[in-house]
């Protein structure tokens, strides 16, 4: 299953939101109508299908139970995941206490985002895209490995330091 593609959906009075076909189909609806909401990172929600949320849950709990990020991490997410089903229409309801935490207005966008989906506020959305969109070559390499993430790990030297000529020198590739 691979989730892609942006959709500006409207939610209505009671919270709902219509769940595009085409993710719909990638989810494996009908017989797949689960999916559990919870707090994402950047203001947004994460909408996990069940396997993925499992598989989430599995990795978390890899590691040490007393550590304090572990824990406060456990308490913020999992008390405020809810397990909701997608009805007969293509359709979810956004917990209040989540669409409270997302800023959900009339207007919001679904994210397909390669194993889960992402609920924004649509200026939220748009104010994130104004300011990552630029730097999208930076991120793909430290994404992938590349140049970005090697630079941003190595020391910096500036022209004030001890031996930066012989420095950069031996640091250039032959």
């Amino acid at each position: 299953m691979l989730l892609t593609g942006t959709f500006v959906r409207a939610i209505d009075e009671k919270q709902r939101i219509a769940v595009p076909k085409p993710v719909r189909d990638s989810l494996g609806f009908p017989d797949q109508n689960v999916l559990y909401l919870a707090p994402g990172t950047d203001g947004c929600i994460q909408l996990f299908p069940e396997n993925i949320f499992q598989e989430l849950a599995a990795q978390v709990g890899r590691n040490s139970p007393t550590g304090q990020d572990v824990r406060a991490f456990s308490r913020l997410f999992y008390a405020q995941a809810q397990r909701v089903e997608i009805d007969r229409q293509g359709r979810l309801r956004v917990p209040v206490e989540l669409a409270a935490f997302g800023r959900l207005a009339k207007e919001v966008v679904l994210l397909g985002v390669r194993d889960h989906l992402e609920l924004w506020n649509r200026d939220q959305w748009n104010a994130y895209l104004m300011e990552t969109q630029p730097r999208y070559d930076e991120i793909a390499e430290s994404a992938f490995g590349g140049p970005a993430s090697v630079s941003a790990s190595a020391t910096q030297i500036t022209p004030d330091s001890p031996n930066t000529q012989e420095e950069l020198r031996s640091s250039r590739p032959r």
